[in-house]
């Protein structure tokens, strides 16, 4: 099956088209309109696809890509989860998080190259579906237009589909900043912080996606080793554009010192103390971040500060499991559906979180979010093996 030559062709494809092209199978976002949000229907299908690869020894690689310059993927469909929740239909938002789970772990431990190509709008479950990249011997190639994200703690959420094995396993205290506040980061920083490898032009992607697809490869480690020598010479020019705006450079090691000074303390009350106790003294980036840290859910911010210290030791299929545990505790006891409501339903980004400030956390409430509602058995990931 060929890939459609003329872009507008892409309005009669399926959201998610696969197809094969010189022994790579590639997997084409299509849901423009939503920034690529991956539905219930996309994960089945990425799922589908995978599995049926996986074992096909007439395909070497995976490629996932978008054909659209705004996005990769902007994440899960939050709105339709949002939805199904006010019509108590809480089996249909579990039915969606174990798909998920089970798609990440399937490309997490995928036994061929399975190579990530990045651009535009990559947040929360478009980092589900292409951080395991490299773990697979794949690549994370991002453009420099790439703009990066685990934003769950403004709605109330965490970081989740694995993410947090990653964040925990970045450079110093870097994984914790970006989990626990949400922010974004542009695609140098993504690059030193080790969640991408290699950055290239915008305009660069469209031609590595062409060539890829005209040239024949007799095995993995041929797709692989063409990848690696078509971005070297690219990466340089990639780096070179973004560098062009200050603004879009350099921020997490400007402030690395600072980020690990704070980001390393043991609970939250300690964080933002610590980032107050520095504002006090003129430091202007602490203030700000800690201005910006009093937006976000408490709950969530705990929540993801706890997981991501626990992710250094555990498995991807640990951490799966236990994302799981913490999606049904969110949904239920949670910040996730007021959060949902102020950011995308209401639009109001006037949050009612409980508790409403840092301070006013019980730590025993934090310990609670990670009892799982299932014996360890009945868990529906019960089976996921690293």
């Amino acid at each position: 099956m060929n890939q459609p030559a003329d872009v507008s062709i892409w309005t009669s494809r399926p959201e998610i088209y696969p197809y094969l092209e010189n022994g790579i199978g590639y997997l084409a976002l299509n849901r423009p309109k939503a920034l690529n949000a991956l539905s219930g229907g996309m994960v089945r299908a990425m799922k589908d696809a995978l599995q049926a690869w996986r074992d096909d020894p007439a395909v070497l690689a995976v490629v996932v890509y978008s054909p659209h310059p705004r996005a990769f993927c902007a994440g899960g469909d939050i709105r339709f989860l949002y939805d199904i929740h006010q019509r108590d239909e809480h089996a249909s938002i579990e039915a969606f998080f174990v798909d998920e789970y089970r798609m990440n772990h399937l490309i997490f431990t995928y036994p061929k190259p399975y190579i990530a190509l990045m651009n535009g709008v990559v947040m929360g479950g478009g980092m589900g579906i292409s951080q395991a990249a490299g773990h697979t011997g794949g690549m994370r190639i991002v453009s420099a237009s790439a703009r990066l994200a685990m934003p769950e703690t403004k709605i109330g959420l965490f970081p989740d589909v694995g993410i947090s094995w990653f964040l925990a396993r970045t450079p110093g205290w870097l994984g914790t900043y970006l989990g626990v506040s949400g922010n974004l980061i542009h695609a140098p920083d993504a690059v030193y912080a080790g969640l991408a490898d290699v950055l290239v032009p915008d305009e660069a992607l469209p031609a590595l996606l062409e060539s890829l697809q005209a040239t024949r490869f007799q095995s993995a480690a041929e797709i692989t080793a063409y990848l690696h020598a078509q971005t070297h010479a690219l990466s340089a020019a990639g780096e070179s554009n973004a560098d062009a705006n200050a603004k879009t450079t350099g921020f997490l090691q400007q402030h690395r010192e600072a980020i690990d000074r704070h980001f390393s303390q043991p609970d939250m009350p300690k964080l933002i103390a610590s980032l107050d106790l520095a504002a006090q003294t003129g430091d202007t980036w602490a203030g700000k971040t800690a201005a910006e840290l009093r937006t976000r859910s408490p709950l969530s911010m705990a929540v993801s500060l706890e997981l991501i210290r626990r992710a250094r030791s555990m498995s991807m299929a640990e951490v799966l499991r236990t994302d799981l545990d913490l999606v049904a505790t969110s949904f239920s006891e949670g910040d996730v559906i007021e959060g949902i409501r102020c950011v995308i339903v209401d639009k109001d980004h006037a949050p009612h979180w409980k508790p409403p400030t840092i301070e006013a956390l019980d730590p025993q409430i934090l310990e609670s979010m990670f009892v799982s509602r299932w014996d360890a058995a009945q868990n529906p990931l019960a089976a996921l093996k690293d």
